[in-house]
């Protein structure tokens, strides 16, 4: 490797690399030397450009720990996320859309009672979210497992914000033996996604906002199926179509101020009213 020039460097290193005994893994990090190298030669990138893009990988780095994930949110401001949850979902005929985690989720909420209103002290107008979890062959998936996450209404997350009670807004469910689900929660509002340290620079550089349009976050797993990741979204907000991490699907951006009929009224009578409704169905993709 002593004569390593501009010409030879990018074969040299995938070179390096050929032993790779994993076969994912060597085709994974051969096209990604080749395709760096090809960026830093088109663009021309100097030593200093680089010294600062490292700058900003540090300082996600330093911010980064249990609570928040800064390289998932840059990976989200950089449209990464969106495009693999898109190219994972791209043969799954018959399935529901999927979208981004998000930086906010946290393993392990205690498990509720399918029906559970989430909504406790928080202020805000009542929705209720239902519908039925299933497969691709329409056979209903009983006992699939939902997380749910939102935001308050002060627009944080539980585990930005001391104030909120731990599990606030979060909660475990389990779908009925016919995959039917439903749960009351606060209604969401639109928020910023953080700007203090490496996103926000991001963010900055390019001229753009921070706003996401209000959502519910669900992550669904069930024996057989594809973890299925998902948000629901309030169709009438503001950044609807302006979301700053790429996240929305027209399949999930529904009313969220639908009024509920007399049907309706009488199959969730045990939820406190007045409540608006938001009815989602999901396909899980086979595992």
């Amino acid at each position: 490797m002593r004569n390593i020039s501009y010409d030879n460097i990018t074969e040299t290193v995938v070179r390096a690399y050929s032993g790779a005994e994993d076969a994912r893994t060597k085709e994974i990090v051969t096209l990604l030397i080749q395709r760096l190298h090809d960026f830093v030669r088109e663009v021309e990138l100097t030593p200093r450009e680089w010294e600062a893009a490292i700058g900003v990988l540090t300082r996600a780095a330093a911010i980064t720990d249990e609570e928040r994930n800064e390289f998932i949110l840059l990976s989200d401001l950089l449209g990464v996320s969106a495009l693999v949850d898109l190219v994972d979902g791209h043969h799954d005929e018959g399935a529901s859309m999927t979208t981004l985690m998000g930086p906010f989720y946290v393993p392990g909420t205690p498990e509720l009672p399918n029906g559970a209103d989430l909504t406790g002290d928080n202020d805000g107008e009542r929705i209720v979210v239902y519908g039925q979890i299933r497969k691709t062959d329409d056979t209903p998936l009983g006992g699939a497992k939902i997380e749910v996450w939102q935001n308050a209404p002060n627009g944080l997350y539980t585990v930005q914000d001391p104030g909120q009670a731990e599990h606030n807004l979060r909660a475990t469910l389990r779908a009925d033996e016919n995959g039917n689900y439903v749960f009351a929660t606060a209604k969401p509002i639109p928020y910023q996604v953080p700007e203090d340290s490496a996103g926000g620079e991001l963010i900055r550089a390019g001229s753009r906002h921070c706003w996401r349009p209000a959502h519910i976050h669900l992550m669904i797993t069930a024996q057989g199926c594809k973890r299925h990741i998902s948000q629901i979204f309030d169709l009438n907000d503001p950044y609807i179509d302006e979301d700053a991490v790429f996240g929305v699907r027209s399949d999930l951006a529904v009313p969220y101020d639908q009024q509920p009929s007399e049907d309706e009224l009488s199959r969730f009578h045990g939820i406190q009213q007045p409540f608006n409704i938001t009815h989602v169905d999901f396909v899980l993709a086979g595992d």
